[in-house]
């Protein structure tokens, strides 16, 4: 598989404070497409990183409105993907891909 075709699954990391607080637990967070599945994740992120996956759950953001400044705001949504690797392993996002 074209290293290309892996990168196409997943489009950026989720670097919130959450998030961090997550990766000690061994949880690393990514938006993904909406067309992502758990199966063809797993594959991609075990060859890009080289790490162990165990367990994958993919939320799906919705589109809201949000008021700012009293003006209506259309908010798109995502789809993301928090991912559960195996204990001692890590993903390490500081420093580029």
């Amino acid at each position: 598989m074209d290293k290309l075709h892996l990168y196409d699954k997943i489009l950026s990391p989720v670097v919130t404070e959450k998030t961090t607080n997550l990766s000690e637990q061994n949880k690393v967070i990514f938006k993904v497409p909406a067309n992502a599945n758990k199966k063809n994740l797993k594959i991609n992120i075990e060859k890009i990183f080289k790490v162990n996956v165990t367990k994958i759950n993919i939320i799906n953001k919705k589109n809201r409105i949000k008021l700012t400044r009293g003006k209506k705001i259309k908010v798109s949504g995502f789809k993301k993907a928090i991912i559960t690797l195996k204990k001692g392993q890590s993903i390490d996002l500081t420093t580029g891909v």
